[in-house]
């Protein structure tokens, strides 16, 4: 078997597995509905639990997130650090149609920054093929804030390079060059160099970088871990709609989750890491779609799964999508959900360099193999399974005698009360993480806020399954997915 075609093959797993599951279900729910209603059952058991087992872990992330933030990390930093000062950070910011105003935002952020701005590089990256855009940005950005730090540093990505997807990676790529050529003339440890690579709507909380750079400085083997923040989709959070709003917090919950089990991270958006590792890998992949979780599996590999994500238990905001009419942030908002479900584009990649890589253990392989294979499976497929295909064997079974058949309405239905736990509790801490209210929102909306997360089951199928299903049928036909840049804005106060 030659490579491209043992590459295909592997590519065909995740979409097939989908596919197959969906497909059995339907049939047996004809051929032998009594024991799809058990399957359904034990299903729906198991799933309460994993609910449980969320909530647990959301509780746990949420306590350290509150007694994070409370600390002084500025302080900590000149108390348990020697040197301190010869930390330095390097923040990439790409952009391509983003409006001067939402960069601006972001970098009025870094001024409220408590770690000192002077060990601060800042890399604006921005795309040819938008040059006005880009060449207007930058210009406006550089004049009014790039003297505030250690080194700035504008770029302009050309296009049609080749062996790139046109997509923020292959930007990315190129800004990490550039930056290479600059750190090289300057007198900096590259040990003592921190990367973040942030959207361009990225806030960071003012304890960003102190906290970093205390975890970073204290951990024992830091060039050979990233830093995972919480992403916080709520610069816009009062002015977005019911469905993104849902769509966001799941989101932030789901990583918040995932923290307090580091074992299970890779990198999502925004995040952190060594210069060092980032300069061993050659940058960020430039031909890809999700180059912010593909960084993880490229250092993983350099160094023979000698590689690890360390959770920040502090946020990072960015925007919930938002466009000028309520159907486009909709269609907009399952584009982000297809491209985010593309990380599937991972498996066949891992699986590929697993076989070829003898030092990393069998054990760690198939434990981030399980992770990715199965976290995607079970977006695709669960929430079709609970919500409506564990329902068409009842359907089909409405009156039969058996007394299995006419209790299973009752029992799924105490199981999805005690699901319902996750959902008010889900409420609670999205109240709990929300930004000031603004005069001009009213006060119902707070209680909107509550009443969204009745959505939940209608959110979950149509940008959560539906995208998944569709990135892992799209991965097993070969039409591969192009990257989608979600447009960004802001608007006017009078005009919230």
């Amino acid at each position: 078997m030659n490579d491209v075609t043992r590459y295909r093959l592997y590519e065909l797993i995740p979409g097939t597995l989908v596919w197959a599951t969906l497909f059995l279900a339907i049939f047996f729910s004809f051929w032998k509905p009594l024991w799809v209603v058990i399957f359904v059952i034990i299903f729906d058991l198991y799933w309460v639990f994993r609910v449980l087992y969320f909530i647990f872990y959301l509780i746990l992330s949420f306590r350290k997130y509150q007694t994070t933030i409370a600390i002084n990390w500025l302080r900590k930093v000149q108390d348990d650090i020697p040197l301190w000062d010869s930390y330095y950070h390097i923040v990439f910011f790409p952009f391509y149609n983003e409006p001067y105003e939402v960069i601006d935002e972001t970098f009025q952020g870094l001024l409220r920054q408590e770690f000192p701005l002077k060990n601060m590089i800042v890399v604006l990256g921005g795309e040819e093929r938008n040059h006005e855009n880009a060449l207007a940005v930058g210009k406006k950005i550089q004049e009014k804030y790039g003297s505030l730090f250690f080194r700035f540093l504008f770029t302009l990505h050309p296009d049609n390079l080749p062996d790139e997807l046109k997509g923020k990676g292959a930007n990315a790529h190129f800004m990490g060059e550039r930056a290479k050529e600059l750190i090289d003339s300057l007198s900096i440890q590259k040990e003592k160099l921190i990367v973040s690579y942030f959207d361009s709507d990225t806030i960071t909380h003012t304890k960003y970088f102190s906290y970093l750079t205390h975890r970073y400085a204290t951990h024992p083997n830091p060039t050979r871990t990233s830093f995972q923040p919480i992403a916080l989709y709520n610069n816009n959070i009062w002015q977005s709609n019911i469905v993104t709003r849902v769509v966001a917090f799941g989101t932030v919950f789901w990583l918040l989750a995932e923290l307090a089990r580091p074992e299970r991270l890779f990198t999502f958006s925004s995040h952190s890491m060594s210069w060092k590792a980032l300069e061993d890998v050659q940058f960020w992949q430039k031909d890809i779609v999700t180059d912010d979780s593909r960084i993880f599996v490229q250092c993983f590999l350099r160094y023979d799964g000698d590689y690890t994500v360390t959770p920040l238990y502090i946020p990072v905001s960015m925007d919930t999508v938002e466009a000028p009419s309520f159907w486009q942030s909709l269609k907009n908002l399952y584009k982000q959900q297809r491209r985010w479900m593309w990380g599937v584009e991972h498996f066949p990649y891992m699986l590929w360099h697993f076989r070829k890589n003898k030092a990393i253990p069998f054990q760690k392989k198939m434990h981030y193999i399980w992770n990715l294979g199965e976290g995607m499976y079970s977006m695709a497929t669960a929430p079709l399974l609970i919500f409506i295909l564990g329902r068409l064997p009842l359907w089909i079974l409405e009156n039969s005698p058996s007394a299995l058949a006419q209790n299973a309405p009752f029992i799924l239905e105490r199981l999805m009360w005690i699901a319902m736990t996750g959902i008010i509790i889900s409420g609670i801490l999205a109240l709990r993480l929300l930004p000031p209210r603004a005069s001009e929102i009213p006060r119902y909306k707070y209680l909107t806020m509550i009443l969204q997360w009745f959505l939940l089951p209608v959110t979950i199928i149509f940008w959560g399954a539906i995208p998944a299903i569709e990135a892992q049928t799209r991965l097993l036909l070969g039409k591969y997915l192009g990257f989608f840049n979600t447009p960004k804005q802001r608007i006017a106060s009078n005009e919230k």
